[in-house]
């Protein structure tokens, strides 16, 4: 899939590119019950990425979470914690926007 979108470019290389390009939203949602869910758009549309990202910020954040419509939700407010996740993975700090 990624080697139409680069041109033949090195796997590495194109997801580096593909990171750049994408604007990371990260923001809080109030649900039934008071409840707080993390939600973090923008990340590529693969849903194997989104999967596999999400994945690894429940076990890093310790909480609860899924995938749904293209958008990670985390259950709790980690706004601050999953920016600095996301710059670790690879994300360049520029293009994440926490939304207070």
């Amino acid at each position: 899939m990624t080697d139409n979108l680069c041109g033949g470019l090195p796997p590495e290389i194109c997801e580096q590119l593909n990171k750049e390009e994408q604007f990371i939203k990260v923001k809080l949602e109030r649900r039934r019950y008071g409840k707080e869910v993390t939600v973090i758009e923008g990340i590529s549309d693969s849903d194997v990425e989104l999967k596999k990202i999400a994945s690894e910020l429940k076990s890093k954040l310790a909480a609860g979470g899924t995938v749904k419509n293209g958008r990670i939700e985390i259950q709790g407010d980690h706004r601050e914690k999953v920016k600095d996740l996301l710059i670790k993975l690879g994300f360049p700090e520029s293009n994440i926007m926490v939304i207070e």
